[in-house]
């Protein structure tokens, strides 16, 4: 539960006003067209105290802020407001994919706060275009759509039966392949505004895919607690994504944390930031002008809103200045791990490791669009799970996969994790080999679907890369086609100390 402010919504509305100039410098025409945004909120619940509580973004979409917001093309989506507020998030995802289809001659812009909310828009257009079409044909919505307000303000959008146009979208979506769909759609786009920093990185391939070349932008770094900066180079490639910190946003301060080169005896990773526990090393707090470029932090914010040197988990490092102010690129979450005996591996590490194997899937037209893990302790010794939802370039149909090469990837992902984690597993034998359980198509909209029921906001969901729900696991478990297990340890020698 964070606290929130009406004047924390005007700081956020300067925040995302910011932004118009700095897209404005390096993408022209933006004031020529609309943005297809794919925005939603989640019903409200009233605390014992009669408070209303929300996710930070539906308390920002609900506010004048946002539903007055001053007049200019920037602010112009195809999506209504009223459909953006609508709490059936299937009924308003179908309305903001049909409005935003209606018009798609003026979209220059698409995207979501999250590269995994748009994806999830990408297979909700992929299973449900013929009835869109249907629609766009006849000039009428569908039944299901219920909500009265969602479905007055689209019905205003679709206005009359419009066959040209239905024929024209039914062409591309019934093509043979996918590749390159959002660019077919809508041509006249500019790029895709999506989050593909920190765990959503592992989408960057698939937006790839459906993308057609459009360039990949992150705009911002916020989170529920506060929002902290802005990407002033939005056209960077995302692995060169730096974020300039705002400090009207926050009073902010930074733990220093180690870049270990040497594997030490507590088991930590020579490859992880470790942490100077306070036990060890007294940690002093740094402030924003007294960083140091290449060094690791993280990040404490107090905020305007009575959060105090509250510590966000969020590992940064300084990657350069703009003029004297710091910029820092996200590394990981500092508590996102797997963990059998003295190993622990980190969501960065995760997702370097899974990228290497799947290189040996994509020659074959596999994607990867999907993973999580768990730590299986129910048997001795213990060892890693990874549940991959795969796909084939062209068609959701996946074939028969080659158990050698399934076996390959597993072996690869662990010559691709830390010198402790191969020391347990080769030395120690206190990790039993890792295994990888590809799951049917949509397994991961299911999970998300339970993360929502659960009070997640779909906004801000973000597929949890550790798995901790004994419920989340069963309902993967329950969709697993394929099972296979690494059938080589992984390479591991000791440290030695040279003497002189």
């Amino acid at each position: 539960m964070m606290p929130s402010t009406a004047e924390d919504l005007d700081r956020k509305t300067f925040f995302y006003d910011l932004l118009v100039p700095v897209m404005n410098k390096y993408v022209d025409g933006l004031d020529q067209g609309k943005g297809m945004y794919l925005l939603f909120v989640k019903p409200e619940v009233s605390t014992p105290s009669g408070l209303m509580a929300r996710p930070v973004l539906t308390s920002y979409y609900k506010s004048s802020n946002f539903r007055n917001r001053p007049f200019n093309r920037f602010n112009v989506y195809t999506s209504p407001n009223e459909i953006i507020l609508c709490w059936d998030s299937k009924q308003s995802m179908y309305c903001q994919l049909l409005c935003g289809l209606v018009q798609r001659d003026e979209v220059l812009r698409v995207g979501a706060v999250f590269a995994s909310a748009f994806l999830r828009a990408i297979k909700f257009l992929e299973d449900h275009w013929t009835e869109l079409c249907s629609n766009i044909r006849t000039g009428y919505v569908s039944d299901w759509i219920t909500d009265p307000s969602c479905r007055n303000a689209t019905s205003l959008i679709l206005g009359k039966p419009n066959p040209e146009l239905a024929d024209l979208i039914e062409l591309e979506c019934d093509g043979e392949s996918w590749e390159g769909i959002i660019k077919k759609l809508w041509p006249r786009t500019k790029y895709i505004e999506v989050i593909v920093t920190g765990s959503m990185a592992q989408y960057i391939p698939t937006l790839e895919f459906y993308s057609g070349g459009l360039p990949l932008i992150s705009t911002m770094y916020a989170s529920s607690e506060c929002y902290f900066g802005i990407n002033l180079k939005p056209l960077s490639k995302p692995c060169d994504v730096c974020y300039t910190l705002l400090p009207n946003m926050a009073y902010f301060e930074f733990l220093p944390v180690e870049k270990n080169h040497e594997e030490v005896s507590n088991g930590a990773s020579d490859l992880h930031c470790i942490e100077k526990e306070d036990e060890r090393v007294k940690m002093e707090a740094v402030n924003l002008v007294d960083v140091k470029l290449g060094h690791y932090y993280e990040l404490v914010v107090t905020t305007f809103t009575g959060l105090y040197r509250y510590r966000v988990g969020d590992i940064l490092m300084v990657t350069g200045f703009h003029n004297n102010a710091p910029q820092f690129r996200f590394i990981h979450r500092r508590n996102v791990v797997l963990s059998i005996d003295t190993d622990k591996t980190n969501e960065d590490d995760l997702l370097k490791a899974v990228t290497q194997a799947k290189l040996l899937l994509e020659p074959l037209g596999f994607l990867l669009t999907e993973y999580t893990s768990y730590a299986d302790t129910s048997s001795i010794p213990g060892h890693y799970v990874l549940f991959w939802e795969l796909k084939m370039r062209g068609n959701s149909d996946l074939p028969e996969l080659d158990p050698s090469k399934m076996e390959q990837c597993c072996s690869t992902v662990e010559e691709s994790l830390d010198s402790v984690y191969r020391r347990c597993r080769k030395k120690d034998k206190s990790i039993g080999p890792l295994e990888i359980r590809v799951v049917k198509h949509g397994t991961f909209d299911s999970l998300m679907d339970f993360c929502v029921s659960q009070g997640s906001s779909v906004n801000q969901y973000k597929t949890p890369r550790c798995i901790k729900s004994e419920e989340a696991i069963r309902i993967l478990d329950s969709r697993v086609v394929g099972r296979f297990f690494s059938k080589k340890t992984p390479f591991w020698e000791p440290f030695r100390m040279e003497t002189k």
